[in-house]
């Protein structure tokens, strides 16, 4: 690669010869009516992803804490080469591609696309500079206005692309959020990305459980909108009768569950989680330190006070698997989980309230029925990711997107304090290795309801 990567001694072809010439060049400037809502939803998903780097340095954009996580920048190109190449290079005929270096700087599993920089490498470009890879979003998002108002209506396979484009970006907004904690929770500092927002104190009601009946039930994604592919087909699955925990397992509780020794257990941990305890010297979640007598946490609100009532967070499969098994119960498989967000209401606390961290429960919405299925914490279930019976991959390699990564990880659902409302469904699948707890991960119990009747 050239030493002067991302640095133009020319200026960039002008976006505009993404969209065709003569009288629909005209068109673009007035855009289609059915064009605008899109491009304005277009534009605000890029704006949500500029607001939240909004304060941070050069440096802080640039650093890689591990291999698993990406820098901050990273993430702003590799949204920007999502769209230039799924929508732009495939869709728009005019539009030549930004630098012909960035491809393998910013393409992250696509094998089929050609060579790639190891994840673990990203943390050592130094060039591309931040203000080149913002220039690159704005030139990339300026080609993609400029196609929306000038092609429509858009072909269903650019609309396909699109809709995967702006998902995507949603989904990297959570990631950068996560990455950016890791990282700051290793400067001796303890950066404050944001406030707290305060909160009213509330009394947290004890844990109770809701039965639901043994069934046909059908899980998985159907109808017209939008859904990743391993959200599909919607199919029929026979549950037993189980109950399902009131609200999410709290911090609190999983003090008690240490305070026992938990960790020290091993007849409590799956055999690869206890060798993750021995190695890696687990005693408490990511970001918990002990203080004295107290615990503290680290927050991207700065060094806090574990508060009991908060949802436990940053916890693995494998904590969350001990803890269920020491509170003599277990985790929802994630049909059962689906089943009841069935009837539950999407609202929650979401990466727009900005407290970018776990919220206790309103005592007033305890008795409405399992609570904080939406927002707070990703919840682990006991399902590995695989694909849904008479799942097919996309054709291309877009068919890379989930696919690849039906082995080897467990299902969360519900998303969490730093996932957009807007990106969340009954039917999403997230998925992580179960060693991981750099994400916004927690805990909501269930039971087998045959094994609590009176003998």
């Amino acid at each position: 690669m050239s030493a002067n990567l991302g640095l133009r001694e020319q200026p960039p072809p002008s976006p505009v010869e993404a969209a065709p010439t003569d009288a629909a060049a005209e068109d673009a400037r007035t855009p289609d009516p059915g064009a605008r809502p899109l491009i304005s939803r277009f534009l605000a998903v890029r704006a949500s992803t500029e607001a939240l780097i909004a304060g941070l340095s050069a440096e802080d954009c640039a650093l890689q804490s591990m291999p698993k996580a990406s820098p901050v920048k990273w993430h702003l190109g590799h949204t920007t080469w999502f769209f230039e190449t799924f929508v732009l290079l495939s869709h728009a005929r005019r539009y030549r591609a930004y630098d012909d270096q960035f491809g393998p700087l910013f393409n992250s599993h696509f094998e089929s696309l050609g060579p790639r920089l190891p994840k673990e490498s990203r943390g050592l470009l130094s060039r591309p500079t931040l203000d080149a890879v913002m220039r690159y979003r704005s030139h990339v998002s300026e080609a993609m206005v400029d196609f929306l108002a000038g092609r429509w209506p858009i072909a269903p396979e650019a609309m396909t692309a699109l809709e995967l484009g702006l998902q995507h970006e949603q989904r990297e907004q959570e990631q950068i959020l996560a990455d950016l904690k890791h990282l700051w929770s290793s400067n001796p500092l303890r950066p404050v990305f944001r406030p707290l927002p305060l909160q009213a104190a509330t009394a947290l009601k004890p844990l109770t459980w809701f039965p639901c009946a043994e069934g046909v039930r059908e899980i998985g994604h159907a109808g017209e909108g939008f859904a990743f592919d391993n959200e599909r087909p919607r199919h029929r699955e026979f549950l037993e009768a189980f109950e399902i925990g009131s609200r999410l397992v709290t911090s609190g509780e999983y003090l008690d569950f240490i305070d026992d020794g938990a960790y020290q257990r091993p007849e409590l941990w799956m055999a690869d989680g206890w060798n993750h305890v021995k190695r890696l010297g687990w005693n408490a979640p990511l970001y918990w330190e002990r203080h004295g007598r107290k615990w503290v946490q680290y927050t991207l609100s700065g060094l806090r006070e574990v508060d009991p009532d908060e949802p436990v967070c940053h916890v693995s499969w494998y904590e969350a698997d001990a803890y269920a098994r020491w509170a003599k119960a277990r985790l929802p498989t994630e049909a059962e989980w689906e089943l009841v967000a069935q009837e539950a209401t999407q609202g929650g606390n979401f990466l727009e309230t900005g407290r970018l961290h776990p919220s206790p429960l309103s005592a007033l919405r305890a008795d409405w029925g399992p609570a904080q299925l939406f927002g707070d914490v990703w919840e682990w279930t006991s399902s590995v990711h695989q694909p849904y019976p008479g799942h097919t991959p996309a054709v291309g390699p877009l068919g890379e997107y989930d696919a690849r990564f039906m082995v080897n990880q467990f299902v969360l659902r519900g998303g969490s304090c730093a996932t957009p409302q807007a990106h969340i469904r009954t039917t999403y699948r997230n998925y992580r290795p179960p060693h991981a707890r750099w994400h916004f991960t927690g805990i909501r119990l269930a039971r087998n309801a045959a094994a609590n009747k009176p003998k």
